[in-house]
């Protein structure tokens, strides 16, 4: 090869290779985070009718997490958790908090955008909110330099399928404006895809958090025309599969900015399926119930967690965790400081990055469903205290519409997740050292965030943001 041939073949190189990236710099955080997907709904953890190639090449490239938790089978509860660090009962907001909510996200809870503001990140949120919608409860006042998306839930809007008319206009919002009112909702995952990819183009130079909280699939269902009837499994599969695009487009923006080493991308979902919406829904697979419920189908997430030449590729890790940990797994791969206020989360870097001999930094997870403390696992075992839950009594509903829920009862019930992921086989009797154990694990978290069932307060328990 001649000199000159040499000196092309080097340019065109140089001009198809990403850039190299400066590697004093903290590094990039993606957090992608569905609504209302289920355990089984991505191919690596047993989906069937649809395909998930970005989602499973995430696995391939990272590391699979079986037994890690939203802190609270519902929206606002459980993105509160996320973003804080805190169950949600520490920070005041549970539930699904509805249009022109009176409450929100508390001006003195710190987000992980605020958290890494001072280190120079920027910082974005393209999907849903759901911590209030007046001004001083949006993202933009709470760390995040960008915000486009829904202030809440996508069924609250006045086409709900069983209480139609009973919400105002859905607002789509940009920045702190509203560009749309009952926007085109199968547009909404490609928008969210579009600005994370822009995002991350103009700011690879520099450090930066992106949240994307994708509406879907919580229902009512839509998708694009380019995703429209390709699964088998029917609209929801084709729904999940438009979501693994989006994460292949992002993981490709972040490939093209050679910053796939200086990334941590972790997908989970907010809570387990709304499973009386039947062909609607996704499937909690061998997990008990689904949203709604404290048992593994509303709360147990399908987690993957990726970072080239950090995490190790193609490992999977059984510890119990939280989304209560990310926050400070993130001060603790970041440098930066953690909130003054109390946090519930502890730093699960040790498992991300493989760590030989790594355990769950918890003694104990705790369950709520609204301030009723439920249940508590420690370890491989948990346990449920006596308390009511919806279920079904036969398929859910069918074409967007729900079936009816029934009221359930449980009493007292240990199991073994290990080996019973379902949560069928009482074994309290066998093991009452264990059932005394985590009771008294259980009395320390109603002292500190109350349980209605007992009528506690909980002393650590913080107000939310009041209008």
């Amino acid at each position: 090869m001649t000199l000159a041939a040499t000196r092309s073949a080097l340019l065109l190189c140089l001009a198809i290779s990403p850039p190299p990236q400066d590697r004093d710099r903290p590094p990039n955080v993606v957090i992608i985070f569905t609504d209302d997907q289920g355990y089984a709904d991505v191919g690596v953890f047993g989906a069937k009718g649809f395909t998930t190639p970005n989602l499973d090449r995430m696995a391939a490239e990272g590391r699979l997490f079986t037994d890690f938790y939203a802190a609270q089978a519902v929206c606002s509860a459980s993105r509160t958790a996320l973003l804080t660090g805190c169950y949600p009962n520490r920070v005041g907001i549970l539930g699904a908090l509805g249009p022109n909510s009176k409450i929100g996200i508390n001006d003195d809870e710190t987000t992980i955008a605020e958290m890494l503001k001072p280190l120079g990140y920027a910082t974005a949120i393209f999907g849903k909110w759901h911590l209030g919608d007046s001004p001083k409860f949006l993202p933009t006042r709470h760390g995040f330099d960008r915000y486009f998306g829904l202030p809440y839930s996508n069924d609250m809007w006045p086409k709900h399928p069983t209480n139609p008319n009973a919400y105002p206009p859905l607002p789509l919002i940009d920045g702190e404006e509203i560009v749309q009112t009952n926007p085109d909702q199968r547009n909404l995952t490609t928008w969210y895809t579009e600005r994370a990819v822009s995002f991350i183009d103009e700011n690879a130079d520099r450090p930066f958090f992106l949240y994307v909280p994708h509406s879907m699939p919580h229902v009512p269902l839509f998708v694009s025309d380019k995703f429209a009837g390709k699964s088998e499994q029917g609209m929801y599969g084709d729904v999940i599969m438009e979501i693994d695009w989006s994460v292949g487009q992002i993981l490709e923006a972040l490939r093209r900015n050679g910053l796939d080493e200086e990334t941590l991308v972790v997908f989970t979902s907010d809570n387990g399926p709304w499973l009386s919406y039947g062909d609607h829904a996704g499937s909690a697979g061998p997990l008990r119930e689904g949203k709604g419920t404290t048992f593994d189908g509303g709360q147990r997430e399908p987690t993957l967690m990726r970072w080239p030449g950090r995490i190790p590729a193609g490992t999977s890790c059984s510890e119990p965790a939280m989304t209560i940990d990310l926050l400070p797994t993130i001060a603790a791969i970041t440098g930066a400081p953690l909130p003054e206020l109390p946090i519930d989360g502890l730093d699960i870097s040790p498992l991300l990055f493989g760590e030989d001999g790594a355990e769950s930094p918890h003694d104990a997870l705790y369950f709520y469903w609204g301030r009723e403390l439920q249940a508590v696992r420690s370890g491989r075992w948990k346990l449920h205290f006596p308390h009511s839950y919806r279920s079904l009594e036969g398929e859910g509903g069918t074409g967007g519409r729900p079936a009816p829920y029934v009221q359930r009862e449980t009493g007292l019930a240990l199991f073994d997740l290990r080996t019973d992921v379902g949560e069928t086989t009482d074994v309290k009797e066998q093991h009452p050292e264990i059932v005394a154990r985590l009771q008294r694990l259980a009395d320390r978290a109603r002292d500190d965030l109350g349980d209605s069932r007992t009528g506690q307060d909980g002393s650590g328990v913080r107000p939310p943001g009041r209008l």
